[in-house]
């Protein structure tokens, strides 16, 4: 699905030179949950830039699906992004003046689908995030959790292979944040790919894989989480 070799980022400017990823490597099979945890500063925004094909890597290699996709142009890398991958932002990026149904449904119009299309697409995610009959809503009528639950259907309107989420819980308080947490897991047991960047160790217990990232490296990939999980359900760990 995802798997990153090698992979580097360099800011330059005329007298310094600062890396935010080195000699990264990740992979990330399909129908995971993978938790991105880490400290501010230490490229977890820069991985998920790069993830999210927004910008390419100053070195190494990024595949997709089995696809280079590591130097691709700007417009190679927008239509692969339209076509396969989700977006969930901290901040859920809703546009304030347009209804829920609206919000959805803009990305779809950019990738030039039909109205009949769009309307199935749009009703399809909104129901999926349990906000079928909060269409003509408007974000600011809407709790956090809600708000967020319409980012979520934003993102699987387009039906992407990959869900990036950035700190999808950050502005929400406890109670809806587990709400959220709960629609993300559900989604991953339907099938989707999402890789999740937090801060919250809590949150990231949650996933199935805790990849830990200091100063643009990884330095702990592990599914202890996985395990302490199972024991805490009282199920016996998997012999290898």
């Amino acid at each position: 699905m995802l798997k990153m070799t090698g992979l580097s980022k360099a800011y330059r400017t005329e007298v310094v030179e600062t890396f935010a990823l080195r000699e990264f490597d990740l992979s990330v099979a399909q129908g995971e949950f993978v938790a991105v945890t880490g400290p501010s500063g230490s490229g977890k925004t820069t991985f998920l830039t790069i993830a999210g094909l927004l910008e390419a890597p100053t070195a190494g290699r990024y595949e997709l699906d089995g696809v280079d996709v590591s130097q691709l142009g700007d417009d190679d890398r927008s239509r692969i992004r339209n076509r396969k991958i989700g977006f969930i932002f901290q901040g859920f990026n809703l546009i304030a003046d347009l209804d829920v149904f609206d919000n959805v449904d803009v990305p779809l119009r950019y990738r030039g689908f039909k109205a009949d299309e769009r309307r199935r697409r749009v009703r399809a995610a909104l129901e999926r995030v349990g906000l079928a009959a909060r269409g003509k809503h408007y974000p600011a009528e809407l709790s956090g959790g809600q708000q967020q639950r319409v980012a979520i259907a934003r993102a699987l309107a387009g039906e992407p292979r990959l869900l990036l989420a950035d700190e999808p819980t950050g502005n929400l308080d406890s109670q809806m944040a587990r709400g959220v947490m709960d629609l993300l897991e559900e989604l991953n047991r339907e099938g989707s790919t999402i890789v999740m960047v937090t801060h919250d160790p809590q949150l990231a217990a949650r996933a199935q894989r805790n990849v830990h990232v200091i100063d643009g490296r990884v330095v702990d990939v592990s599914d202890d989480v996985r395990l302490a999980r199972r024991a805490a359900h009282g199920e016996a760990p998997a012999h290898a």
